[in-house]
């Protein structure tokens, strides 16, 4: 209410000297100072006190004669919208801002556009090349029509169009392209084999041949090899296809000149020990009498079978089983295995259960390899009373199966008659329990029938 009242004396403090006065009075009485001489504060300035603060001194600036706003008539619903740029500002005297440089109408003095397009929601893909003009835009790769490759050419798996170079890789999009050996099947009416690279390991170092001859008499014999490259070793995938070749080639050559089928089997193995030692690097001997240091090297099992006899040879661990096409028959494993726990077991120093659940269970102690020992091939020669099939395999498999029993049981029922079908469950057996190994499978039919007579 104070700054309702005019009297320039209504202050309660001298300006000069801050001293109290009284109402009236109109000189200080401490210092002089004439009271009559405090101007009139402006109307629209308060004289209160507020928290305590000074009163904020009167503005020397003249009033800005601020832009009215035009009438809106309220039947226009809803009322116009003004831009910051519909208005031009005025500093603090009132005087007009000069407008930025290089701004224009649309344009908001912090760069931003008001009255930029809308962006679309989507835009528009290149029409097939076949569509544009040869100066149009290129065309997409998802739809364009490509040019038939040149004949012989491998084709990328991943992109359909890139060219494979000589080392595997896509010159388009660079994708790795899958092995030859990651997966392979092969079936020749009584023998059928199937290869696979497992879950974990990065290549295949599994190996098969599988072929039909015939005896002097005329008699069909049909031949599974089986090789599984050992990691340990340099190029175990090398050292596992040479061996298997050659101890095809072997059998081939000897049945039928009239050798005894195990006779065969024996001197298959050692032609494939001798394919492998020519693997190695002399490079890697050390000393005159070393043996080659860390040489290419595989196991091997194979079989034999005619119409009365079944022929399996072997060095290393992998196996051969036996399956009666009647179930309530006994199967039975055909093979031993050149490793530590079958050494354990033989000796009476282990059961079978306590050696194979030792970690050094797979150290083998027989292979073929320029590192051997020596080698010692291992063949049996058996008269089945029964029809039945053979399952020939590397330990990829027989990790998931390990007693004959176990393996009968995955074995189809009618293997006998659909041996490429048995393979393929077989292998499927190994992936859906992990896949932890390469893994081949072949299945032979006892006995051989006469049809499956003939070179292969």
């Amino acid at each position: 209410m104070m700054s309702q009242m005019p009297q320039p004396t209504a202050l309660s403090r001298c300006p000069s000297c801050e001293e109290p006065v009284e109402a009236g009075d109109r000189f200080c009485g401490a210092c002089g100072y004439d009271l009559s001489a405090v101007p009139a504060p402006p109307q629209d300035n308060p004289t209160v006190t507020m928290n305590g603060s000074s009163p904020r001194p009167p503005s020397a600036v003249a009033s800005v004669d601020w832009p009215l706003a035009p009438e809106v008539d309220s039947s226009d619903m809803p009322a116009p919208v003004h831009r910051a740029t519909d208005i031009r500002g005025t500093d603090s005297g009132g005087s007009e801002l000069p407008e930025p440089a290089g701004e224009s109408a649309g344009a908001h003095p912090s760069g931003v556009r008001f009255d930029r397009p809308s962006e679309p929601d989507e835009y528009p893909l290149a029409p097939p090349a076949a569509d544009v003009p040869a100066a149009g835009p290129p065309a997409d790769p998802r739809t364009a029509e490509l040019g038939a490759p040149p004949a012989g050419t491998k084709l990328c798996v991943a992109c359909r169009s890139g060219q494979v170079d000589s080392d595997g890789y896509c010159e388009n999009c660079g994708h790795a392209q899958p092995r030859e050996r990651d997966h392979m099947e092969q079936e020749l009416g009584a023998v059928a084999a199937v290869s696979d690279r497992g879950l974990r390991h990065h290549r295949n170092e599994d190996a098969f041949a599988i072929s039909s001859t015939a005896l002097p008499d005329g008699s069909p014999a049909v031949v599974a090899i089986v090789c599984d490259g050992v990691s340990s070793a340099t190029r175990p995938d090398e050292a596992s296809l040479a061996a298997s070749r050659a101890a095809n080639e072997a059998l081939l050559d000897a049945l039928p000149l009239g050798t005894h089928p195990q006779q065969a089997m024996h001197d298959a193995i050692v032609a494939a020990a001798e394919a492998v030692n020519s693997l190695a690097d002399a490079s890697t001997a050390q000393g005159e009498h070393a043996p080659h240091v860390n040489a290419p090297a595989c196991t091997l099992v194979g079989a034999v079978i005619t119409p009365t006899l079944l022929i399996v040879g072997w060095v290393g661990d992998s196996r051969a089983y036996w399956v009666p096409v009647d179930r309530a028959s006994p199967p039975a494993r055909l093979t031993e295995d050149d490793s530590w726990a079958a050494q354990m077991v033989a000796a009476g120093l282990m059961n079978e259960a306590e050696a194979y659940a030792d970690e050094r269970a797979h150290a083998i102690t027989g292979w073929l390899g320029a590192d051997a020992y020596e080698l010692e091939p291992h063949t049996a020669s058996f008269k089945p009373d029964r029809p039945g099939v053979v399952v020939v395999c590397t330990d990829g498999l027989w990790n998931y199966a390990e007693a004959a029993e176990d393996m009968t049981e995955v074995v189809p029922l009618d293997a006998a008659e659909r041996p490429l079908h048995s393979a393929q469950v077989l292998v499927g057996h190994a992936l859906d329990g992990g896949g932890h190994d390469n893994v081949t499978v072949a299945v032979l039919p006892f006995p051989a029938p006469s049809q499956g007579a003939g070179s292969a």
